[in-house]
């Protein structure tokens, strides 16, 4: 039905347009208390096999939402009552801005891919905090909070910038995420430079210590898969010298291969990160090199062209604890988390592994 319906209407819609429609809906949803059971217990059922530990905290399952489509924390309990066990919301930034000019968002159908140039549109972190503080959660779902650079602000003032919204968020995020490799926003990605990212990252896991004493509010960074193999060495070692608490692999990507079925090239020459299918094997490749220099020391998590059950198995066996996806969200519809989580508990039961822990980075430490 999802599939008739996209052809119908969301397909014939401007892509953003239809994002805001169907998360509309998502949330009026999830507002209706015996509907939104419902809802979960058809879309979300529980597989105990599943059961994650990472980064301190519990979750049903090792999937979750990847930051960009909830910008502003407003659809939380709608996307976990859809089955995804953490929601990972933002990009957001120190000062709320409108993001680039439309029209800022293409779909590649043909190709199950998305490309954005977004800009981090969002409300800004002061809204964003204050929307989280007094949120009464529906659903136990773990919340991300992912963190960028404000446009306006100079790359000589980003670290006061990330600071500001690290203080602001941490104490309402179960996780933050320094996001410096976005390609929407002009030099973020310098800031991926170990050079620059060393004060940067040290500086946001001061200011979370600060905001919240109480407790550690785990930290992580998100990289392109652009980056050269010696860089995504030199990351992987300065989170571990950082004592980071995990890696996201990966972002979007500014490349262009592996597209082609699409048909009309012209959407292909926009400018912007690419997600999706096309995304695949170079997100797993920068995935297993990070886990062959880090091992089980730092939580990584895989994100970048997961498209189904398979997609995520692999991601774990190539050494991620979590998984995230987006773009096949677009084109697969609301039984996606529910097939997710089958499939990967079918891929359990029928492995050499007794747990999804023993599984993680399987494959890596057998051709090691």
């Amino acid at each position: 039905m999802y599939k008739i319906l996209f052809t119908l209407l969301f397909r014939r819609m401007d892509p953003e347009q239809a994002h805001h429609l169907a998360f509309r809906w998502i949330r009026r949803v999830a507002r209706v208390p015996v509907l939104r059971t419902f809802v979960a217990a058809v879309l979300a059922p529980r597989h105990p096999e599943l059961r994650t530990e990472a980064l301190g905290l519990r979750l049903h399952s090792p999937f979750g939402l990847a930051a960009g489509f909830d910008k502003n924390a407003v659809g939380i309990d709608g996307m976990a009552m859809l089955g995804f066990d953490h929601v990972e919301v933002g990009t957001v930034t120190g000062e709320p801005q409108p993001g680039n000019p439309r029209k800022r968002l293409f779909r590649l159908v043909a190709d199950r891919a998305l490309i954005n140039r977004m800009g981090f549109n969002n409300e800004g972190s002061l809204a964003v905090a204050a929307r989280l503080a007094s949120r009464a959660p529906v659903f136990r779902t773990v919340v991300g909070v992912n963190i960028g650079k404000t446009k306006a602000v100079p790359e000589s003032e980003a670290v006061a910038d990330y600071v500001k919204s690290a203080e602001r968020l941490a104490p309402h995020a179960d996780y933050l995420v320094v996001n410096v490799s976005s390609p929407n926003t002009p030099g973020l990605r310098d800031l991926q430079a170990v050079d620059h990212l060393r004060p940067l990252l040290a500086a946001v896991r001061e200011a979370a210590d600060r905001a919240v004493p109480a407790r550690r509010v785990p930290l992580l960074v998100k990289i392109a898969p652009d980056l050269a193999d010696e860089d995504v060495d030199a990351v992987a070692d300065l989170a571990v010298e950082l004592g980071l608490d995990g890696i996201i692999a990966t972002n979007t990507t500014i490349a262009r291969e592996g597209l082609g079925l699409t048909s009309d090239p012209a959407v292909v020459r926009e400018t912007g990160g690419l997600s999706g299918a096309p995304l695949k094997a170079h997100s797993l490749a920068v995935l297993r090199r990070l886990y062959a220099r880090v091992g089980d020391r730092i939580t990584l998590v895989g994100v970048g062209g997961i498209e189904n059950a398979e997609d995520a198995w692999q991601r774990i066996l190539a050494g991620a604890t979590l998984v995230q996806g987006y773009s096949a969200f677009i084109y697969e519809g609301p039984f996606w988390g529910r097939a997710m989580h089958k499939g990967l508990a079918a891929r359990l039961r029928t492995s050499p592994y007794a747990t999804l822990a023993d599984a993680v980075g399987a494959d890596v430490r057998t051709t090691a």
